[in-house]
């Protein structure tokens, strides 16, 4: 029986606290395993899960995977460039004929909004969101809540600001439902061109200015500018943009002293982030990558419904 209250991760924005609070929890017992020796666990042993990526990824892709390893599932991984799907075989007959195959669980990352929802209706496996469309990337956030919580101790009360492009971002989407759950304050920085129709629907600090946006903040996550999602002419250039909204060592001034940088990756150097700012000591960027094994351990676990202890 699953721990969260629900047999599905697909966002945030409805999530309630307690089961955003049980996966943080959880996440700090997996977290000790990634400083074993032996980083594997029988948790998950008998309990098959499908990797099924119809958009490009690296970092998710690879959490997930190792993620399933450790706890000792067996995994398949699907890429829809080398499926049926070139023949022209549909979304819901192929997940129905992998299924066919005894399936538990599926991580589905799919660039139409809605997918993880659709794949719930047409098959009876445990389906995690790893990224729908412009959507929600659940497991992203909850990556970098966990990843804040352990700076700080706690997540209420704390300021975060939000830059880039906030209208294509799934990450921004689903931080802004998760930390506003856990009583954190909200800002969103970009362009006015890159903040969606009705933003001040999100119920947010809405700022075009980043030094105001910056003024007084404990944590800010820089967004990546999604050239692949977005038409052109959003903004003049990319040295325009990093000149009003790049995140540079002069522009920390206005943070709170114990400040936090973050970044979901990848990178572009020298655009929304300096060097010297994604590599300094406030920069917790590969310490995301690594609680993310850890926060995808723990949601893989409490959505198997496997009692603690049970092998």
């Amino acid at each position: 029986m699953s721990r969260l209250s629900a047999p599905h991760l697909l966002g945030l924005e409805h999530a309630p606290r307690e089961d955003i609070s049980r996966i943080l929890e959880t996440s700090d017992t997996f977290r000790e395993v990634l400083d074993r020796t032996i980083k594997k666990l029988p948790t998950l042993r008998g309990i098959t899960v499908l990797n099924l990526f119809y958009e490009p990824s690296t970092r998710t892709r690879i959490s997930f995977e190792l993620a399933e390893k450790r706890l000792s599932a067996d995994t398949i991984s699907f890429t829809a460039s080398t499926s049926s799907v070139k023949k022209g075989e549909s979304l819901r007959d192929t997940v129905q004929n992998i299924e066919s195959m005894k399936i538990d669980m599926v991580v589905v990352r799919h660039s139409s909004p809605g997918v993880p929802y659709y794949l719930t209706q047409c098959m009876d496996a445990n389906v995690i969101n790893a990224g729908d469309g412009a959507h929600e990337h659940p497991t992203q956030a909850l990556l970098d809540m966990y990843t804040i919580y352990k700076r700080y101790g706690k997540l209420d009360g704390l300021r975060v600001v939000l830059v880039g492009d906030v209208k294509h971002s799934r990450v921004i989407r689903s931080n802004i439902w998760g930390l506003k759950t856990m009583g954190a304050s909200v800002a969103l920085c970009g362009p006015s061109t890159l903040l969606p129709y009705e933003v001040e629907r999100f119920g947010c600090d809405i700022y075009t200015n980043i030094d105001e946006a910056l003024d007084g903040a404990d944590v800010v996550n820089i967004m990546r500018i999604q050239l692949e999602r977005q038409q052109a002419g959003m903004f003049p250039s990319q040295r325009e943009y990093t000149n009003l909204f790049g995140i540079n060592r002069e522009r920390l001034k206005h943070l709170n002293r114990n400040y936090t940088i973050m970044h979901p990756g990848p990178m572009n150097r020298g655009v929304e982030i300096t060097s010297d700012v994604a590599d300094g000591d406030k920069s917790v960027i590969l310490e995301q990558v690594t609680n993310g094994q850890a926060v995808r351990m723990a949601v893989l676990y409490l959505l198997s419904g496997r009692e603690e202890g049970e092998q």
